[in-house]
């Protein structure tokens, strides 16, 4: 999940220099730096529990899902925007950068859920647990949040 967020923070960071929107770069600031404390803890933990940052087991195997994201261009695991999404949002500006950037974060936070929802499942300590869903229930506001703006901007998520 850590590199999950982290795609997060970047696309976060790129659409704030792509826009003078103020609700737009408020979102990405608030987005970028929640999944930044949360990554930073979800590597503390592994540090915490000795296990590496980095695996060579496929991403999601430990959902069950590790033939699920295949990597390809890029994308590791549910939501995740692929290199090619990454770099047309980097080339788009004002409304066409903050319509794309609301549609990928969108993705990127249904897939978050979704993995959040399996910790909730599956993990035994409460405090995951617990950060878990405060992650499922974020994401979810979220999303209602970009759907708004998006309509506001004439269009609607993609999926």
């Amino acid at each position: 999940m850590a590199v999950h967020h982290q795609q997060a923070v970047e696309m976060s960071f790129i659409v704030r220099d792509r826009t003078k929107d103020e609700e737009v770069r408020r979102l990405a600031f608030d987005i970028a730096q929640t999944q930044a404390n949360q990554r930073g803890m979800l590597l503390g933990w592994l540090d915490l529990w000795g296990l590496p940052k980095v695996s060579s087991d496929p991403p999601m195997t430990w959902m069950d899902m590790g033939g699920m994201a295949d990597g390809k261009d890029g994308a590791l695991m549910p939501g995740m925007a692929t290199n090619t999404e990454l770099k047309k949002l980097g080339t788009l500006s004002g409304k066409q950068a903050e319509i794309f950037y609301l549609q990928l974060m969108t993705d990127h936070h249904k897939g978050g859920i979704h993995m959040a929802e399996g910790c909730v499942a599956r993990c035994t300590v409460k405090v995951e647990k617990d950060i878990a869903q405060g992650m499922v229930n974020a994401q979810e506001s979220e999303i209602d949040l970009m759907t708004d703006m998006l309509k506001e901007r004439g269009a609607k998520p993609r999926s």
